[in-house]
């Protein structure tokens, strides 16, 4: 009788898979090289943050130092275009660098200090000028175009304009070409170049030399 119940307890079991062990080895085995993945998967999001950690933080010095620099120059070039006034570049939203934005303040002179947006029309075009060419001069490349700049300008301003460019040549060594209508910025140019028709349909570029010419003339 106990013979027959240890038989049926056997039969019980069901049907004995002998490569149980073998899978088992294998399994653990996958288990094991999961686990080391994992393992070098969290040490590469360590690393990653990290590296990330330093990029932001020496992207925040670099901003910085660039910031600190082209709001001196802007700050420079505002006064030298106002002849006189107040200016500054302002960094708003956040005290993060890397998320913040950028306000413009300026006051020329006899107004209060107010935002870009509510200057006037010219004083705008000389303000945003001024910003454009304090970064130019962090980095100054050999060429510097700039289109119709003068157009909103009273002859005050583009003599003033002018002036500015003309001190800007002698500190860089930037050839500045600047695409005008305006007769004025014409008269203080080195170099003229132009476009003529001598016949329909035929055009011709011409160019002067003012600084020979006035010798020629002299």
């Amino acid at each position: 009788n106990d013979l027959n119940s240890e038989k049926r307890k056997f039969d019980n079991i069901g049907p004995i898979n002998f490569t149980a062990e073998n899978e088992a080895k294998e399994t653990n085995k996958k288990i094991e090289k999961m686990v080391n993945n994992k393992i070098d998967v969290e040490k590469a999001i360590l690393k990653l943050r990290e590296t990330i950690s330093n990029i932001n933080k020496e992207g925040r010095e670099k901003i910085n130092k660039c910031f600190d620099a082209v709001n001196q120059n802007f700050i420079d070039l505002f006064t030298q275009f106002f002849d006189g006034g107040k200016a500054i570049l302002k960094m708003v939203g956040s005290s993060d660098p890397l998320l913040s934005g950028l306000e413009v303040f300026a006051s020329p002179p006899g107004k209060k200090m107010n935002t870009l947006s509510l200057l006037s029309g010219g004083e705008k075009t000389m303000a945003a000028t001024a910003l454009i060419l304090a970064v130019f001069l962090q980095n100054p490349s050999p060429i510097c175009v700039l289109d119709e700049v003068d157009a909103p300008l009273d002859d005050a301003n583009v003599t003033r304009f002018c002036n500015l460019l003309d001190e800007l040549t002698r500190i860089t060594t930037t050839k500045f070409v600047i695409v005008t209508h305006h007769a004025l910025t014409m008269s203080k140019m080195d170099r003229l170049y132009g476009v003529t028709m001598p016949e329909k349909g035929i055009s011709q570029l011409v160019s002067v030399d003012l600084q020979k010419a006035e010798s020629l003339v002299a």
